[in-house]
């Protein structure tokens, strides 16, 4: 059964800087290079937004409200996905979940095959 575990979420003042990892694990083989990963966030009374993805071929999107603020990126040989994210902002509160999808380029949630259960992450102003 594949497994994701964020971490490295926190609180941090506005304009500060966190790393999030995603670590995959539970794979009969070395396909987790195969697949689209993603970002999303949730805060509280809001629906779950897409935050960033990554596709096989490492193709990144990011939405709008994060373009140029944060990164993601992904180490295949250690089944890994990160986000790195800059000049953070109380607006990027929210609990922070890291999705593999069933396929190397479409990365919706509709595309999601397993989730992880979320890093908090709270910026204060």
């Amino acid at each position: 059964q594949v497994q994701l575990v964020e971490s490295g979420g926190g609180s941090v003042q506005a304009g500060g800087s966190l790393r999030l990892s995603c670590a995959a694990s539970g794979y009969t083989s070395n396909i987790f290079s195969s697949y689209c990963m993603t970002w999303f966030r949730q805060a509280p009374g809001e629906e779950r937004e897409r935050v960033a993805t990554i596709t096989s071929d490492g193709t990144t999107r990011y939405a709008d409200s994060v373009q140029g603020r944060f990164t993601i990126s992904r180490d295949n040989a250690k089944n890994a996905l990160y986000l790195q994210m800059n000049s953070l902002k109380p607006e990027d509160t929210g609990m922070y979940f890291c999705a593999q999808g069933r396929h190397r380029t479409y990365c919706s949630a509709s595309w999601i095959a397993y989730w992880g259960q979320g890093t908090q992450v709270s910026v204060s102003s």
